[in-house]
């Protein structure tokens, strides 16, 4: 409009390096072709304008975890002359009226990860893997560390269930093979642990842990028992390294082993093709470190046994054979 007052209206588009058309357009309505949309009018009549208020909104208020589907279904069961192509406009109502009059959503901001100062731990399943040695299924999980900023991982492959002993053993293995520790460990993992202990024997168990942090210089933490967003930064990689370790099963052809060391060696192959991958963050995370103590702090629990006159005792139901 600068070059139109003072030229016309061809000379100013020239100038304007626009044709002369649009400067005719720009001069008749200067605007935008989105300021000029007319909102979108209806185009058949709303086939729910008689029963969304009446009959889908009780329901919703009723039962409020109700899926859109089973709604569905019963207005097509109690108007059978409605057409199943109102599903989409059911699902879209019924998402609308939620995000306005449904439940309140929990925020979650999203987390910023700096390097050396977060590092994680906690179990998870391996049963649907299908794992034997030699012929024999191997009931087992996996312990699985890793560092939230730059995603180095180390996986220990645990036969029992979720202890501070499988704690202790797995973390210190990943420390270690890491080369430093990072200021805080988060883990939810004694939660299990705790199950079916008195209060005294809880507080030991935690006393325990804040000391095996303590040795390696982190500050102790634990997220709120299922909340899996505060764990977020391992919970999700559970299931890319489980991916990844079926998929070597796979390729593999086989999902028997030798022995276990054998099967261990496997799973440290995998995960270390992982850390590849990230190695570049994972040199950065490891200048921000802390050093490692001198040595390892104990690993295992001591616990005092009534031995049978058979030379065995039985410790957490399994019984075992003194030498």
């Amino acid at each position: 409009m600068k070059f139109r007052k003072t030229n016309t209206t061809a000379v100013a588009a020239a100038k304007a390096s626009i044709s002369t058309a649009t400067a005719y357009r720009i001069e008749k309505d200067s605007r935008l072709p989105s300021q000029k949309k007319v909102p979108r009018q209806r185009r058949r009549p709303d086939p729910l304008a008689e029963i969304f208020d009446a009959e889908i909104v009780p329901l919703l208020r009723a039962a409020p975890g109700i899926r859109p589907v089973a709604i569905f279904d019963e207005m097509i069961r109690r108007h059978p002359e409605l057409s199943i192509g109102i599903r989409r406009t059911i699902e879209r109502r019924i998402r609308s009226w939620r995000a306005i009059h449904g439940e309140e959503q929990e925020v979650i901001f999203r987390q910023v990860h700096e390097p050396g100062r977060m590092g994680l731990s906690d179990f998870t399943d391996m049963a649907a893997a299908g794992v034997t040695i030699a012929g024999q299924t191997l009931d087992h999980r996996l312990y699985h560390f890793r560092l939230a900023y730059s995603g180095f991982e180390h996986a220990h492959v645990v036969l029992g269930g979720e202890s501070f002993v499988a704690l202790a053993e797995g973390l210190q293995n990943a420390l270690w093979s890491l080369g430093g520790a990072p200021r805080e460990h988060r883990s939810d993992s004694l939660s299990a642990a705790f199950r079916n202990l008195d209060k005294d024997a809880r507080e030991d168990l935690t006393r325990r842990y804040d000391e095996l942090c303590g040795h390696y210089g982190m500050t102790p933490s634990r997220n709120n028992r299922s909340i899996a967003h505060e764990n977020g930064s391992i919970e999700g990689p559970h299931g890319h390294l489980k991916r990844a370790l079926n998929d070597a099963l796979l390729m593999r052809g086989s999902s028997d082993f030798d022995d276990l060391a054998a099967y261990r060696r496997f799973v440290d192959e995998i995960v270390s093709r992982v850390n590849a991958r990230n190695s570049k963050r994972i040199d950065i995370e490891r200048t921000e470190l802390q050093e490692l103590p001198v040595r390892r702090t104990s690993d295992y629990e001591e616990v005092t046994v009534r031995i049978t006159s058979s030379g065995g005792f039985t410790l957490r139901k399994v019984f075992y054979t003194v030498p």
